[in-house]
Formats: structure tokens, sequence, C-alpha cells
């Protein structure tokens, strides 16, 4: 399945598990550039949103041009029983995707205004959720960093992992008694990992499954970014649109989270 985004299209593997992504040689060189910050909020956030790099890489095609491309770990895996993906960014301006027929075999990425009226039920898992958009969003704004979205997906939980999630809690509750705070070492924000692939981007609730990451880090706000936003000022008075200063993106996104669940 192959997905059009900014800065190129986006493959999925056969299994679903990793996605390649092509990109622009200055998006390369961002990603190149803040690489080792990257790994070291990692590090310092092993639990961390933020979609998992493998390799960037390059090809060049016989008296063609180089090309550039990302694999990275898929926030959407494993994907056989999702039923709704979002790509939210926490504005409204082109945040619109008109939705297929049920019967549909066409797999539609929907966005803020196609969310409208829904909410995510998280139980006591929500607090962990907050303070790791504020780590993971403040970090990209100290790298000067807009434009990126929060991927979510829904999948309803099994009666076995309505019970798990059940277990999880209790044991949650248990290893927070007597602790100061729920950050973790040394603010670390570590959670209890759910018994499942792709642990890192899987969050339960009480009665679904959510699917969340971070991706699309590569977009600098520059000189030209910055007459971007004085132009899309003039030209949607009063909406809200995605180029703003990282600060005000980072914020808006966090408050849009912070909205949308309970």
């Amino acid at each position: 399945m192959d997905r059009e985004q900014r800065g190129g299209p986006t493959t999925l593997g056969h299994d679903q598990r990793f996605f390649l992504k092509t990109q622009r040689r200055h998006e390369v060189q961002v990603l190149l550039t803040h690489l080792p910050r990257y790994v070291q909020h990692l590090q310092q956030h092993p639990h961390s949103l933020l979609a998992r790099l493998l390799g960037v890489h390059s090809l060049r095609v016989a008296q063609g041009k180089k090309k550039y491309f990302i694999i990275m770990q898929s926030v959407f895996y494993p994907a056989s029983r999702i039923s709704e993906r979002y790509d939210i960014k926490g504005c409204e301006v082109n945040r619109w995707v008109e939705p297929v027929p049920e019967d549909s075999p066409l797999v539609l990425v929907l966005k803020d205004l196609n969310f409208q009226g829904k909410i995510m039920k998280l139980g006591p898992q929500r607090s962990w959720l907050l303070h790791q958009m504020e780590l993971d969003t403040a970090f990209l704004r100290e790298l000067n960093i807009l434009d990126y979205s929060l991927l979510m997906a829904f999948q309803l939980l099994h009666e076995d992992e309505k019970d798990q999630y059940s277990s999880l809690i209790f044991h949650m509750a248990r290893s927070m008694q007597g602790a100061p705070n729920s950050g973790g070492a040394e603010g670390q924000n570590r959670r209890l990992l759910s018994d499942v692939p792709n642990a890192f981007h899987i969050l339960d609730g009480p009665e679904q499954r959510y699917f969340l990451g971070l991706v699309d880090l590569t977009t600098v706000y520059g000189l030209r970014k910055r007459l971007e936003q004085l132009w899309k000022m003039l030209r949607y008075p009063g909406r809200t649109f995605s180029t703003v200063s990282p600060a005000r993106y980072a914020s808006r996104l966090c408050q849009w989270v912070e909205a949308h669940t309970e």
C-alpha cells in the first residue's frame, strides 16, 4: 500500500511493519544534522512517541539523479484489525479527507477535521501520554522543527486483551505506590508496556487500543516557512494552519491531545 505524503510517496512493506519514504536532499541533511540529538533523546526517554528511524539511504538510477529515502518503523503495526487512521497537526486548514464507503478496499488516513466529536478514552494512561507529548514536542521545538504529525489509529480490544489491560493498570497502580511522581527514573516518563509487537507506539485504553507516533521530523522554521506563515495569515484570517512557529506548533498539538483525551 502506497500513500502520498509531503516530501514524497510512502511505501509500506508487505507485512506493514516498516515503511520507506522518499526524501528531498535537504530533508536528509536535516535528519543527519539532528541524528545525534535524536539518539540522545531516545536514550533519555526510551518510551518516546517519536517514530524510530532505522536507516537513511540513497541510490542513483542509471543516468538519473540520486534518490534519497528513509526506512522507519511503522506506527500502524500490526495493522490487521485497525479500524481508523488519522494524521493530526492540531489545525483546520486543509485538514479534511473525504471518507470512502465502508466496503471500499481503500485505506485512508484521515485528518483533524474528520476527528471532530471523537475522543480517545485512555483512563489512567492519559497522564503519561500528555507528559510524553510535552517532552517530545519540547525536543522538536528546540530543534526548530514544525509541521510534524501525530499519527493515530484505533483498534477494538478483544475480551482477553481487556483482561490484560486491567492487569496492566493494576500493576501500574502498584508500581506507583509510594513513588513521588509517575515520571520514572530520572524523569524518563517510563510506563508499563503492553506485551504486543510495536509496544512503544501502542497505548491501551479500557475498550480500544491506540497506535500513536510522531512522524515527519524534517521541516525547519527558516525564512521560507516564515514567509509562508505571513502569506497564510493573509489568506486564512482567523483560521488555524500548520505553518506557525515551532513553539506555537508544539503547544497547539499538545493542547489538541489534551482536549481529545479522557
